[in-house]
């Protein structure tokens, strides 16, 4: 490491909050699916700033659409009506068929909004004030309060609680554990379409099936967290298109603005229409002008550039590729996921094989202690895939 990285590294650990244990590298710049820290080095680019940056660095396209927007105006409030807001919500809806739109800063904002919503239809139909939602075990969807209740993993929400009130736990892929929670106070059923920290786990479509059976029966709202698995990351923009299970709200975000902080939360028109009214609920930047050029940016790019085509193309040779690798060694368990979004399972902690990675010059993260995640930019080729598992490959040896 060189001593100008080494510096900056301890200035950071001096002035900023230690709620990170970051990897030792400075990055510095990007172009297509590599980074390059601040010394020049090159490294291929597996993470994606956690499945963000789904068109790639460096895109010229998406910069100059910032760029024009940054010459307009960056900001106004939501007591007025922007262009590129309103140009956004209807791409959005275009995409998803969703109904209407409320865009956020974050995920766990989008998530929170999300929440309020099913849990103001709820009271708008009976007036009650104890309205249950049913979570999954295992489950990640953020850190703001709202979101960490429906967590499913109690060591994120231990130290803060009391938590919200009134979550019930269930297992992804359990019917039968959805319907011993379900009771006449049950407002929402919350779940990932595919679970991101949780450790790669979809969602299987009989299960998704029933739920939105039983949601139907009882005037319960399904609510679908993707924000890590949308936006094309399993080969349909959102997950749940490919079963074909709508979901009542939706939350997105990560690739939604391809590194510009930006979220939403979709709702059809039920829980729409019957929820959130003027004074339910704000924020001041989200929707903003320069995160709605983001956002309309984005999704001209995924047509035009066939972004999806791309990942239906390229994932099954990942899946291929990665289960060839799982074969050769032992401490290799499983291999699980959907589309661009990929976990190895390991018998054994896997921090050494992503430390090893990065000094050869591939970045990856974990999903829990013994799981390597894979959520690269959706642009990927065969020959990064190739890349990936050669730079691996000598780092499992």
């Amino acid at each position: 490491m060189s001593d100008q990285m080494q510096e900056y590294i301890e200035e950071a650990e001096k002035d900023l909050l230690h709620t990170y244990n970051r990897y030792q590298v400075v990055l510095d710049r990007g172009e297509g699916v590599y980074l390059y820290d601040i010394n020049g080095k090159k490294y291929l680019d597996f993470v994606a700033g956690i499945a963000v940056f789904a068109l790639g660095y460096h895109n010229e396209a998406y910069n100059n659409a910032l760029k024009d927007q940054i010459d307009k105006v960056i900001h106004t409030s939501n007591y007025y009506y922007n262009v590129p807001a309103i140009e956004a919500a209807r791409k959005l809806k275009k995409v998803s068929g969703m109904d209407r739109v409320f865009f956020t800063n974050s995920g766990a904002e989008a998530i929170e909004g999300a929440i309020k919503a099913a849990r103001k239809y709820a009271f708008l139909k009976d007036g009650r004030k104890d309205h249950e939602i049913i979570a999954m075990n295992h489950s990640f969807h953020g850190r703001t309060f709202g979101a960490l209740s429906v967590t499913g993993n109690p060591k994120y929400r231990e130290p803060f609680e009391p938590m919200i009130g009134n979550i019930r736990f269930a297992e992804l892929n359990d019917f039968d554990s959805i319907v011993q929670n379900v009771n006449e106070k049950t407002c929402a059923i919350i779940m990932e379409t595919v679970q991101g920290e949780g450790g790669i786990f979809p969602a299987e479509e009989a299960f998704l099936k029933k739920v939105r059976a039983l949601c139907d029966e009882k005037d319960i709202l399904l609510i679908l967290d993707e924000v890590q698995c949308g936006m094309g990351r399993t080969g349909y923009m959102f997950a749940w298109q490919k079963y074909g299970v709508k979901p009542d709200i939706m939350a997105c975000a990560k690739g939604l603005g391809c590194g510009v902080p930006v979220g939403a939360f979709l709702l059809n028109e039920k829980a729409g229409a019957h929820s959130l009214v003027a004074g339910d609920h704000g924020t001041t930047y989200g929707g903003n002008p320069l995160a709605a050029a983001a956002v309309n940016k984005v999704l001209d790019l995924f047509e035009s550039d066939h972004i999806i085509e791309n990942v239906n193309e390229v994932a099954p040779y990942l899946e291929k590729r990665l289960d060839e690798l799982a074969a050769r060694y032992d401490f290799i368990v499983a291999r699980r996921g959907a589309g661009l979004m990929q976990g190895l399972v390991f018998d054994r902690p896997v921090a050494p094989y992503i430390n090893k990675a990065l000094e050869s010059g591939l970045i990856l993260i974990n999903a829990g202690a013994d799981i390597i995640r894979f959520v690269p930019p959706l642009i990927i080729s065969k020959q990064n895939v190739d890349d990936m598992i050669q730079i691996l490959d000598a780092c499992l040896q």
